[in-house]
């Protein structure tokens, strides 16, 4: 408890406590980077799993990919600012929690899929079973760390 008193203690949680303004743009930047990092990276699994067959991975792979690296980055600070203003109530959300696990085994696929050569084979345009196998869990687990998220704010 400690901890969660110390983050809701943080100056950065009592200025958007405090600020309608400074909430609603950490706010509005937390779903620009889900909004980013949605937006790459479903279109580039659903490449993977063998849509869009007309557009060469080379030229979307390494775009799309940073694409969504950058929504990550700021969806995940923008989230834990969030986060900070009430963290005790959001760690007894039950919706809440279903979303750092969803989010956890998100990233852990990340970096599964991007272990052992993925770059070379999408240079290549080649897509084995087991990047199409982790594409899908990757839209499965976002789509769900999405509506987990939406989830919060009804319970």
């Amino acid at each position: 408890m400690d901890l969660v008193a110390g983050l809701e203690a943080w100056p950065g949680a009592a200025l958007i406590r405090q600020s309608g303004t400074a909430y609603l743009f950490v706010n509005a930047a937390h779903i620009l980077g889900i909004g980013l990092l949605v937006g790459a990276i479903l279109p580039l699994d659903l490449r993977l799993l063998g849509c869009f067959r007309a557009v060469p991975l080379a030229v979307i792979g390494a775009f799309l990919t940073r694409a969504a690296a950058v929504g990550l980055a700021l969806a995940l600070s923008t989230g834990f600012w969030l986060f900070t203003v009430k963290p005790a109530e959001y760690l007894a959300n039950e919706a809440f929690l279903w979303k750092l696990g969803l989010l956890a085994f998100a990233i852990t696929n990340i970096g599964l899929q991007h272990g052992g050569g993925f770059r070379a084979a999408m240079a290549r345009g080649e897509v084995s079973g087991a990047i199409r196998l982790r594409a899908a869990i990757s839209v499965t687990l976002w789509l769900g760390t999405l509506l987990a998220g939406r989830w919060i704010g009804f319970l």
